[in-house]
């Protein structure tokens, strides 16, 4: 199995983006970690110096978007060499991937895909899950999505779905709390009682990110592009206190701010799981 950087018991990161790129080289803010997409740094580029660099200063956390667990087709294999690879350069803290497909015939699309919740899906995702975990040398957390559509024969409740491939593969679970509030009110379930479903102990990060109203449909869309809803904040206090200290991590992708922003929305993060903490040793 390859090294790791140890993973702090409670910290916020940010999403690392080349425009912040400098500016954080320069000022070393407070933070607990840094996450990149995985396949910004697969290749031998000043961006992959640049990362491991900072990787001097900050743990990383690599966070892959094209793996495409749920495809029915086979793994690259090409992938996942150099996700491996990659993964041996840096030594992150953590490694995840998405409840999601996004690749087929040998083209990827710029999407993360649903599929659909049924028992035969569920063997294959599993499938995949190890076959990955075994190719990276690396346990993997995988995400849940935030959802559009649902598929008429989907009979397994998503939080069950993840749980399952918690439970057969060894892997964690990276929980998107805005992507637990978009859906749930996309579909109409109560999102504290998804957050309920998730098994404590495979909790292995929390991602927290902005959305923003469709303008022509009565849905919230995950656009990484906003600050984090004070909604969103509420569900993240209660996941706080039913998961405890976990890395959490302020997405931002589209639409940058600059930095001072990131680090307002991390600090206020860091603030919340401070009084968690509080709470629990009083």
């Amino acid at each position: 199995m390859s090294r790791s950087q140890p993973i702090p018991s409670c910290s916020v990161g940010i999403g690392l983006r080349s425009r912040h790129v400098s500016e954080i080289a320069a000022t070393r803010p407070e933070l607990g970690f840094l996450e990149v997409h995985a396949e910004n740094y697969m290749a031998g580029t000043p961006a992959l110096d640049r990362l491991r660099e900072l990787r001097r200063e900050y743990p990383v956390s690599l966070h892959g978007v094209a793996l495409s667990l749920g495809s029915a087709e086979e793994l690259d294999r090409g992938h996942l060499s150099r996700f491996k690879a990659l993964i041996e350069r840096i030594e992150p803290m953590l490694v995840s991937e998405h409840l999601a497909w996004s690749a087929v015939g040998g083209a990827y699309l710029n999407d993360l895909l649903p599929l659909p919740y049924t028992e035969a899906s569920l063997d294959l995702f599993c499938r995949h899950v190890e076959e990955a975990q075994e190719a990276l040398g690396r346990r993997l957390l995988i995400e849940n999505p935030s959802s559009y559509l649902r598929y008429r024969e989907s009979p397994i409740p998503e939080a069950e779905f993840i749980t399952e491939v918690a439970c057969r593969t060894g892997c964690g679970i990276l929980c998107d709390v805005n992507n637990i509030y978009v859906s749930a009110w996309n579909f109409g379930f109560d999102p504290f009682d998804y957050l309920k479903a998730l098994p404590i102990a495979a909790i292995g990060e929390i991602h927290l990110a902005g959305h923003h109203a469709a303008e022509d449909v009565d849905i919230l869309i995950d656009h990484h592009g906003s600050r984090v809803a004070q909604p969103v904040w509420e569900l993240h206090a209660a996941a706080l206190r039913r998961f405890g200290p976990v890395p959490t991590l302020i997405e931002w992708d589209t639409d940058l701010p600059a930095l001072g922003v990131l680090l307002d929305e991390a600090h206020h993060a860091e603030k919340l799981a401070n009084a968690d903490r509080r709470a629990d040793a009083a």
